[in-house]
């Protein structure tokens, strides 16, 4: 959501008054221990793979779920499993986008252990998988093993700066050919990966993803799957720090006098819903420019393999100072969004393959990381 317009529209263009006073509340409502995982991560661990791992928790991942648990109990050795509790059921019924998101979390694995000269060899699914949802045998093993020959990869010096940027961009400002270039040669895995900035491209894609996020917005189940994962206001993030947060002086405010609660948001009679609503679509509008990751077919291994690109595709992103946003919602596997899964495919795959991702490109300010849990609280055992 676009929490810059969220604030301005329910706070009536109100904004606290820069006083001294001012400054320190908002200093003090700042989430600050949920934050911390992305200040110097690795530096207070012996144990390379704690180091490799507090890195690999800074993946993208959808809602901000961050379904991983890690077993540490083999030398050498990390077993990676999902955490169940953590599906999206009405927006990822066959958990496709979980399981890209932990191929974002072994990608950054891989290369945080490369840069400590570590080769890190991942077993996938050893235990085998199921296509329809995922269980709780292991999504991975992987084994670290010293190698001074290791290659570093370039891109691993963009791992804390790197955001999914969901403010709206600069209209005025294109998207270079160079840049979609550069994205495009980021990748490792076998998927084709497809950019423009075709300004009649960008605009029937802009049309197409307004559509898709409306589909989701106004079909009450999967909009009830968002609402319920709100985190408003610092206690709530940081007790709960994976989910779509709201943290800050003004949503605290908002939050506490009532203007803004999982329960207005939820009622379309209400300006809270109306104009929430406009702040989310705002953005779309704003796209300058389109990258999708098309894979060959749809197994687990391919999913996995989309994410370890997406992550790569956002770090040099990243490193181009452009914003990357994933938007996702065209290509969710639930029947209401059928019409629009299929233009989506039919555009984006039209020689066959499975869109695994979809994200728009532009320029925009620099944003805040995501709240994370700490790598204590994702190791099942040591």
């Amino acid at each position: 959501m676009n929490r810059r317009k969220f604030l301005s529209i329910l706070g009536g263009g109100t904004i606290l008054s820069a006083t001294a006073g001012a400054a320190a509340f908002v200093t003090t409502r700042t989430p600050t221990k949920v934050l911390a995982p992305w200040q110097q991560p690795g530096s207070i661990y012996k144990d390379p793979r704690k180091r490799a791992l507090s890195f690999a928790i800074l993946a993208p991942n959808p809602h901000n779920r961050q379904p991983w648990l890690v077993d540490l109990s083999v030398a050498n050795q990390i077993s990676l499993f999902v955490d169940t509790d953590k599906m999206l059921p009405h927006t990822d019924p066959y958990n496709r986008q979980i399981t890209i998101g932990l191929g974002c979390f072994l990608e950054l694995l891989r290369m945080a252990a490369a840069e400590d000269g570590y080769h890190a060899s991942t077993d996938r699914f050893p235990e085998g998988f199921d296509s329809a949802s995922l269980d709780h045998k292991p999504v991975a093993v992987v084994t670290l093993r010293k190698d001074p020959s290791i290659q570093k990869d370039i891109l691993f010096a963009h791992v804390l700066n790197r955001r999914s940027l969901k403010e709206p961009f600069d209209t005025n400002r294109p998207v270079s050919g160079d840049v979609l270039q550069a994205l495009k040669s980021a990748v490792r895995q076998e998927n084709t990966v497809g950019v423009s900035s075709d300004r009649k491209f960008v605009g029937h894609m802009r049309d197409l993803t307004a559509r898709a996020m409306s589909i989701e917005i106004e079909t009450p189940r999967t909009y009830q799957e968002s609402v319920d994962l709100f985190r408003i206001g610092k206690a709530e993030v940081e007790n709960n720090p994976d989910g779509i947060d709201f943290s800050g002086p003004l949503f605290e405010t908002l939050g506490a006098t009532g203007l803004f609660t999982r329960e207005s948001a939820l009622d379309t009679t209400t300006s809270t819903y109306q104009q929430g609503i406009e702040a989310v679509m705002a953005p779309l509008a704003t796209a300058m420019g389109y990258v999708w990751v098309v894979s060959p077919a749809n197994t687990r291994l391919d999913q996995l393999n989309a994410g370890r690109d997406w992550i790569r595709i956002n770090l040099a992103a990243t490193g181009h100072k452009i914003g990357l946003h994933p938007i996702s919602q065209a290509l969710q596997e639930y029947p209401e969004m059928k019409v629009e899964f299929n233009k989506c495919r039919n555009i984006l795959a039209a020689n066959g393959g499975t869109v695994q991702m979809l994200g728009r490109l532009g320029y925009a300010e620099a944003v805040p990381p995501s709240p994370r849990w700490s790598l204590e609280n994702k190791i099942i055992k040591a």
